[in-house]
Parts: C-alpha cells; sequence; structure tokens
C-alpha cells in the first residue's frame, strides 16, 4: 500500500493550466490514483487539502464535499477515519468550518470545546446542534 501526500490529491483533482509543473504532474497523478491497487490517504491530508483547495485554488464548501466523496468511492483509496471524515463533510455543507467540524468530532466524549474569540463557530455549532458545545469564556 502506498500512502499520499496533498499534492498528489491537489494535482488529481485541480486542472491549473497556468501552472507548468501541474501540467507535468496532473497526468502522473492520475496515473498514480487509478493503477496502484491500496492507497492510503491519512486524515492530515484531507485536512490540508480542504485548506489547499479553499484557500489557493477558490473552491466552495459544496465542490470540497464533492472531492471528497468521490475520494472516499474510490474503490482502491482508504481514507484513514473517513467515518468522521464523512461525518465532518456534513456538518461542513451545513455551514461549520471544516477543521472545526473535525475539531468537534474528534472531541465528541467531551461536554464542552473551549475556544477564544470564535462566536461565529459556537454561534454555528449551537444552530445545528452538534456536541460538544463550543465554548467561547468571557474576560
Amino acid at each position: 500500500m502506498i500512502a499520499l501526500d496533498t499534492n498528489i490529491l491537489a494535482r488529481f483533482y485541480v486542472d491549473d493550466p497556468d501552472d507548468p509543473q501541474a501540467a507535468k504532474q496532473r497526468p502522473i497523478a492520475h496515473r498514480i490514483l487509478s493503477e496502484s491497487p491500496q492507497v492510503f490517504v491519512p486524515l492530515t491530508v484531507i485536512l490540508e487539502l480542504e485548506w489547499v483547495l479553499r484557500a489557493f485554488y477558490g473552491f466552495a464548501a459544496a465542490d470540497f464535499v464533492r472531492v471528497i466523496k468521490h475520494l472516499l468511492g474510490l474503490p482502491n483509496v482508504s481514507v484513514e477515519q473517513w467515518s468522521r471524515i464523512s461525518d465532518a463533510l456534513t456538518w461542513h455543507a451545513e455551514g461549520l468550518d471544516f477543521a472545526d467540524a473535525l475539531h468537534l468530532l474528534a472531541s465528541s466524549h467531551c461536554t464542552e470545546f473551549i475556544s477564544f474569540d470564535d462566536r461565529r463557530f459556537a454561534r454555528r455549532a449551537k444552530r445545528l446542534g452538534v456536541t460538544p458545545a463550543v465554548v467561547v469564556p468571557s474576560n
């Protein structure tokens, strides 16, 4: 089994005609994903991929969700903690930041998730009724 880095997945999913390096690497990424019998993708790569697609390529949340659902559906791909990622995708599609959704899901055994100055996160989590509750401590 081989493991993939974020840049392999980014090249697989993004056609960047303005980048000559991407033009060379995209066919290789396609070959790796289509011809490798077993591929492993770490959770941290998924988290980084969301950032790259959103911040660098301007992907909307719905576009990222489609990318990851496609990846999760590939028969030769195994994604670390895929059920947690799948749940985070649902919350992300409903308005939570993807990383925040992963943080909350990893903290599901806790009673509260405390964050400074992230009132938007707390409001969205409350609106969605997710647990644990997001608490912003006051001074």
